[in-house]
This record gives structure tokens, sequence and C-alpha cells, in this order.
């Protein structure tokens, strides 16, 4: 803050009918007088100005920080764990699988969650098997049932095996979901299995109906991660 003093101006000079230096005034001790009464005057406002800061009421706080984990991180159970995937430690096999075999049928699996994660409805929704009736629900219902989340996400475990008979293949693969709702932020966990089928080689089978599609999925809450 400027602080802007107005001084008496100061001049030398001589009364009429006096002779000159009697009673001249002194400039320079004048102006050093000046100089000493802006410095304490600056002083003395520098200090009321900062005390009306301090003591002024209403004064605006600094803004409070916001609270780090306002919102509950989504925190899945670990494999073994109640919730949690198997705890099958066997290795995974990274030899080259083929579409048709049962890692082709998890990672048709592993594409569906992904489409969810990234709202891309339509696509999911066509991995069903019957052109997306096997889902139960129109392509709007099926979108409407998934848009409530602003996170979907799922853990892919180890496929079982392909259960052949009469010109069909099924195989299951077990699931973990773990998602939040966009109504309060709230985490959701859900545990199952989703279960896929393929026709096997026969005639007149078309390349579509040799894919692995959803035939259904039997997904179910599970208790908040401890």
């Amino acid at each position: 803050m400027r602080l802007f003093l107005a001084l008496p101006l100061l001049l030398a000079g001589c009364a009429p009918g006096t002779e000159p230096g009697s009673n001249a005034v002194d400039i320079n001790s004048a102006a050093n007088q000046a100089q000493n009464s802006i410095d304490s005057y600056a002083a003395n406002a520098t200090d009321e100005a900062s005390n009306l800061t301090a003591e002024t009421p209403g004064a605006v706080p600094t803004p409070a920080a916001t609270p780090v984990g306002a919102v509950e991180p989504l925190n899945p159970p670990a494999p073994g764990e109640p919730g949690g995937l198997p705890d099958d430690r066997t290795p995974v096999s990274e030899a080259p699988f083929t579409p048709d075999s049962a890692q082709g049928a998890a990672n048709v699996v592993q594409t569906y969650y992904a489409l969810l994660g990234e709202g891309k409805y339509h696509q999911a929704w066509a991995l069903w098997d019957d052109g997306g009736k096997a889902s139960g629900m129109g392509v709007d219902a099926f979108t409407a049932s998934f848009a409530k989340y602003s996170e979907y996400h799922a853990n892919i475990g180890a496929p079982g095996d392909v259960d052949a008979g009469a010109g069909q293949r099924y195989v299951t693969v077990p699931v973990q979901v773990y998602a939040r709702l966009k109504a309060g932020a709230k985490p959701v966990y859900m545990l199952g299995s989703v279960t896929l089928h393929r026709v096997g080689d026969i005639d007149g089978a078309s390349p579509a109906q040799k894919s692995w599609h959803i035939k259904s999925a039997d997904i179910k809450p599970t208790p908040k991660a401890g």
C-alpha cells in the first residue's frame, strides 16, 4: 500500500524591513525534520494496517484442503478370500491359443467386460448368444442396466474344461466384478461365472455360430470387501 502525505512547503525568505540572515530558515534542517516525519508516519501506518488486517472480523480464511480419500476406493477381495476368485495357483500357459479353445472363451469374457468398462454397451450386448437375445434384454434395456455405473471392472479367472456334446460346446469362466454406482459413488462387488457356447465343427455351421458367445451369466452381489 502506497502512502501519500501532504507536507507544508517550507519557504526561505526575509520579512519586510529585516536584514537578510536574521530570520532565515535553515532549509537543510527543515528537510531533515520533514523526512523524519515521513518515516515515522509510514512506520506507524504499516503497523496499523497489519493490526487491522489481523483483527478485522469476517476476514476470509484460507480454504481447507480437500480431504484425501473422500470417495471409498474400490477394493475387490483377493483370490481365495471371501468374495474373491478361486485361489488357483496353476500357472497359466503362455502358449498361443486358438479362438475355439477354453482360453479363447475366456478371452471373449475379458473383451466383454472391457467393453462394459469403456461404455461400449452395444458392442458388449452383441457378444451374447443369438444376436444379443440370450441376454434377455434389448440393447436399450441392456444399456440402461449398466449406464448407472460410473466405473465397471472385472477380474477373469481360469476357464473350466470345454464340455462337448451333440455338436455343441460350452465352457464356464469365473468372474469377479467390482464397480461404482453413480449415485453416491457407492462401491459394488459381485462374484459368479459366465457360461459361453458355440457350435462344434459340423457341416452347415457358420463362422459366427462356431465362435464363442455368452450363453448365460450368474453374477451375484457379495458383501463389502474388508
